[in-house]
């Protein structure tokens, strides 16, 4: 496959982003202590190895990849999504000098992680010439967004990423400026 050369360039960093999030999952994976995000993370790695070996194999065969990204299905795993499950959030402040990371680190480096490259993968797919290229994008965003939301419901049952409803008069403020179109 004729690649353009804005292709090699997209495929080329969303590659090397693959190639730091593989290694950072695989440094999480040895020393996450929560049982349930050291799961999580291990039930995603084979999704990103997948992922890195497709592009792999666009940048480096002449027919392209063979095969295509599967799209894991959107765990829904909280009670409510409106609320915490948690009374009060664990403060957090940046530190300066790190030996580990802790659960929570970890967590919110994967999950920003995954936000920033479904962005990538979004932008991608609007740019790229190739149709199945464009597919494999698409594909890769829905894996991003559906692991990007089950890190972030454990995130909230540690009271690590905070819920909370939204004022209802605020609601109905904002909700009042639209009105439905009438049919036509």
């Amino acid at each position: 496959m004729q690649l353009a050369a804005h292709e090699v360039h997209e495929l080329h960093e969303l590659t090397l982003s693959c190639v730091n999030s593989i290694t950072n999952m695989g440094y999480f994976i040895q020393h996450i202590q929560n049982p349930e995000l050291k799961a999580i993370v291990e039930k995603h790695l084979p999704y990103h190895i997948r992922d890195y070996d497709i592009k792999v194999e666009y940048l480096s065969k002449v027919e392209g990849a063979q095969t295509q990204l599967p799209i894991p299905e959107l765990n829904q795993n909280l009670q409510s999504y409106t609320t915490s499950p948690v009374s009060a959030y664990p403060p957090v402040t940046p530190r300066t000098s790190v030996q580990d990371f802790n659960d929570r680190e970890m967590a919110t480096a994967y999950l920003l992680t995954l936000k920033r490259a479904g962005r990538e993968y979004a932008w991608a797919a609007m740019e790229l010439s190739q149709p199945q290229i464009r597919l494999f994008c698409q594909n890769a965003f829905m894996m991003s967004c559906n692991h990007a939301y089950e890190v972030w419901q454990w995130m909230v049952q540690q009271g690590f990423y905070p819920l909370e409803p939204a004022d209802p008069a605020m609601t109905t403020k904002i909700g009042n400026v639209y009105g439905i179109v009438p049919p036509q």
